[in-house]
């Protein structure tokens, strides 16, 4: 089943401090129910995706922030004896990417309106 309208949507960090608003977003219209948009964003700058999809609306792109549903890519790490790397080094790097943010705080979407959707990854 798909939504009526739906938002492939990638967000590049680029190799500038920031990124100017008039460039911040490129939109391709695919067909009359997708669309592509391209969030681009400066090292220096917070990934704040709720407030620059408010921007688009004046573009066209109408959509409501608090009925959008955003699908985000999870994966668990799951150490492997036979990987190679000494299995401290494994549950040490393991240990640092359970620490990294959650990605629905760090792009500052709303909790309520996220489906993670994951995967084991063996290292």
């Amino acid at each position: 089943m798909l939504h009526d309208r739906n938002v492939i949507l990638t967000i590049r960090t680029v190799n500038k401090p920031r990124v100017p608003s008039q460039d911040r977003y490129k939109v391709e219209q695919i067909s009359p129910r997708f669309s592509r948009v391209e969030l681009l964003f400066g090292f220096m700058e917070s990934q704040n995706v709720s407030q620059a999809l408010a921007t688009l609306r004046k573009t066209g792109l109408k959509f409501d922030i608090m009925s959008t549903s955003f699908y985000l890519g999870r994966r668990k790490l799951v150490p492997d004896a036979k990987s190679g790397m000494p299995y401290w080094q494994d549950r040490l790097y393991i240990a640092l990417a359970n620490a990294a943010a959650n990605p629905s705080d760090y792009f500052r979407l709303p909790a309520n309106r996220v489906v993670e959707l994951g995967s084991h990854v063996i290292i």
